[in-house]
């Protein structure tokens, strides 16, 4: 017996000294990557089975004195698409829709038009593409919101690829309201967050959040806070969910019980599957990593981002929420939520090396107008040769400038946007810094042409 409860002492000493080692190495972890990262606070929660612990660190503010804890509020982002979808799934197991109905048979707008189901929608394969998610919904409501979607139409036949897109929860969530009868924050509140005693969560609506965290984003080579105001009505099932580390190891815990509550564990597998062929990485509003056994998402919404994964196989799982948001440039956050992640897991992380590929070309975006600066000044000091230009081949020589700064502005002012996914405005309310060199691009390189134009053309000829 004394050996019996040796070992069982030394197999507990040895778990302890296990989780200490981690922990301490993710403390040391986090403490130094927040400050490469310059993130002011961070807040992660660790499931593990039946067990589960949630902290904080640093603080709500950059340079203020409330720290973060587990029961600090922060914009999740997209990671509030799975709330959405299951939603949608707990209606569906009541008998009030089924994922392959057609959307038409929940929301008028769409009658008439090629059928995207649910599961489309789920899924990502409506359709519908990121820009068309990323445009603006100011002051619309979700059927209002849902029926400029449908006036639209998706970019593609659905059904025939995989394109993520705002807009496929969006009209998610005008079919909740439409099902239930109720507002999609209330019926996530009622259904889904009270049940599991998320107490702290809420919907964004537009009313500003109590107890929320300062988000930051970047902001030339430093970050700056972000106005804490509320959030738009229309976008809230694709990204409005708020809430703490504490609530979302209760969310993750219910994901990964198997058992039946919200809604049933044969329901909660099948979000984890892939929805389609044409969606192998993406069960229903969960991203899937097949090889490693993992379901996960991220968010990232203007001074914030978010990373949630659940290993189902080991019953364990990770969020963790940073008010800092990344972008193009040296603001990066991704290295601080990938290295909580796998550390929390109890796996290395070595790191995701520096995106030289996205600093070099904003380094590029940074020199562009003092560059056309230089050479209007060069323009000036050269404005004899600029005179004696004549002939067909002196006056292109002159006009082409301009020709050029007119294609820079539809580059720089379209085409750079739309590789983000969104437009102009949008990726100003993400990384304002870029857009203001977008512009002081394009304003300068003007400046350079029609400064050309106007020396060769006025004054004293040599």
């Amino acid at each position: 017996m004394r050996h019996i409860l040796t070992a069982v002492l030394a197999v507990l000493t040895l778990g302890m000294t296990a989780h200490a080692q981690t922990s301490d190495a993710l403390d040391s972890f986090i403490m130094r990557q927040m400050e490469r990262s310059n993130a002011p606070g961070l807040a992660y929660a660790v499931v593990d089975g039946a067990e589960s612990r949630s902290e904080g660190a640093g603080m709500t503010r950059s340079g203020g004195e409330t720290p973060v804890t587990a029961q600090t509020l922060f914009r999740i982002g997209s990671v509030s698409k799975s709330f959405t979808a299951l939603a949608i799934v707990q209606l569906g197991e009541r008998g009030a829709l089924d994922l392959d109905d057609p959307v038409s048979v929940h929301l008028s707008a769409f009658e008439g038009q090629a059928p995207i189901s649910l599961r489309q929608l789920l899924s990502h394969t409506s359709g519908y593409s990121t820009v068309q998610g990323n445009s603006a919904a100011h002051g619309l409501t979700l059927a209002q919101r849902a029926a400029r979607l449908a006036a639209d139409g998706p970019a593609q036949t659905p059904g025939s690829g995989w394109a993520y897109s705002n807009a496929n929860y969006q009209i998610l969530g005008a079919v909740i309201e439409a099902v239930s009868g109720e507002a999609y924050a209330d019926y996530v509140t009622t259904y889904i967050l009270s049940p599991l005693g998320m107490t702290s969560t809420r919907v964004q609506t537009d009313a500003p959040v109590e107890g929320l965290a300062t988000g930051h984003q970047p902001f030339f080579f430093g970050r700056r806070a972000v106005q804490t105001s509320g959030g738009e009505a229309a976008s809230a099932p694709s990204g409005g969910v708020i809430s703490s580390a504490g609530d979302m190891a209760l969310y993750l815990s219910m994901m990964l019980n198997g058992q039946d509550d919200v809604i049933s564990a044969a329901a909660k597998a099948d979000m984890l599957r892939p929805a389609s062929d044409a969606s192998p990485y993406y069960g229903l509003g969960w991203a899937l990593d097949p090889e490693g056994g993992y379901a996960l998402h991220t968010g990232l919404t203007p001074g914030f981002e978010a990373i949630a994964v659940l290993e189902p196989a080991q019953q364990r799982g990770v969020v963790v929420l940073v008010n800092a948001s990344g972008g193009m440039g040296f603001s990066e956050v991704y290295p601080l939520l990938y290295g909580v992640t796998n550390l929390a897991l109890g796996e290395p992380y070595e790191g995701a090396g520096a995106d030289w590929g996205a600093k070099s070309l904003y380094l590029l975006f940074l020199l562009m107008p003092a560059a056309y600066l230089a050479a209007s000044i060069g323009a000036f000091v050269q404005r004899d040769g600029l005179r004696a230009k004549s002939g067909l081949f002196g006056q292109i020589s002159l006009w082409l400038p301009l020709a050029m700064s007119g294609v820079l502005a539809l580059v720089l002012l379209w085409v750079v946007p739309g590789l983000f996914g969104t437009t102009l405005g949008g990726l100003a309310l993400y990384q304002p810094d870029l857009v203001i060199l977008l512009y002081a691009s394009v304003i300068t390189s003007a400046i350079w042409a029609l400064l050309r134009l106007v020396i060769a053309h006025t004054g004293p000829r040599p």
